[in-house]
């Protein structure tokens, strides 16, 4: 090869290097920018709420009976954090909402299965049940009363009823939603009823399962708030109804701010299982 090829090959071959070197700082930086903005958009709103709350209170556009000062809602929460009454009443929450949320999970679980297996079933049960599940959680709390008291059985029952209504819908929905056709070719390849559930069925409904549960915790954890306003002595409801009672704003905006704070966090961990399931289920992003 000559030198006048030997260089034209070299040229060729850094070309590519070489327009990326002199391409402008704009679009080198442009990719981080834009994940950048993925990563922050859902978080403008918040910080301007704040901002806002921050800005009302320093000039006084609002009032401290109507919203307390951002400072006074944080000293609050940083004394019930020293003081142990937020983790007593925070734990509190926690074991009634698991405890409910798990039977109802459970029992939604078994409930949408055997209506989204059998049309026999389902005929049976959706009526009614699609009827019950209008019944908001308050309108069951005189009845359930009658039947087991004020104690903590009240709370899971109906923290497990809140639970059951979208996690059975869900399922029922998902194990519907399996084309026909893969059916047919278990059939074909003489699948048992077992082997068609677990190894056709099951696996495409577990994204709409996995919402199902998400949704049967914003409903357990939504019920759990409404339930320890109306029949509690400790847990996150009861710290509302207590600051609301004494007329300590700060309080209970302290307590809204726990209880959305630790919600999000939860659902936020559903999301990430959710995510972590769907790349393992067949045709899932991997």
């Amino acid at each position: 090869m000559s030198a006048e090829a030997e260089l034209a090959a070299i040229l060729e071959r850094d070309a590519p290097t070489a327009r990326a070197r002199v391409l402008p700082t704009w679009q080198r930086i442009a990719p981080f920018l834009a994940r950048w903005g993925e990563r922050t958009l859902p978080w403008l709103l918040p910080a301007a709420l704040i901002a806002l709350w921050f800005t009302g209170a320093a000039q006084g556009w609002i009032s401290p009976q109507v919203l307390p000062p951002p400072q006074f809602v944080w000293e609050t929460l940083r004394d019930l954090a020293t003081s142990g009454d937020l983790w007593l009443h925070v734990s509190t929450s926690f074991m009634r909402v698991g405890v409910g949320f798990a039977i109802g999970t459970l029992l939604g679980l078994v409930l949408g299965s055997a209506m989204g297996l059998s049309r026999r079933v389902e005929a049976y049960l959706l009526p009614t049940f699609n009827a019950l599940v209008q019944i908001p959680v308050l309108a069951w709390l005189p009845f359930v009363l009658l039947l087991v008291g004020i104690g903590e059985p009240l709370k899971y029952i109906l923290i497990a009823k809140a639970a059951l209504v979208p996690v059975a819908l869900n399922t029922l929905q998902g194990f519907r939603q399996t084309p026909a056709s893969l059916r047919e070719v278990g059939e074909v390849y003489g699948y048992s009823r077992r082997q068609q559930v677990l190894g056709i069925v099951l696996p495409h409904a577990v994204p709409t399962l996995f919402t199902g549960v998400r949704l049967g915790f914003t409903k357990a954890w939504l019920s759990l708030v409404v339930v320890e306003l109306v029949a509690s002595s400790e847990g996150l409801g009861y710290l509302i109804v207590y600051g609301r009672q004494l007329f300590q704003l700060d309080l209970v905006m302290a307590a809204v701010i726990v209880v959305g704070a630790i919600g999000y966090a939860i659902d936020r961990l559903l999301d990430r299982l959710e995510s972590a399931a769907n790349r393992h289920r067949p045709g899932g992003a991997r």
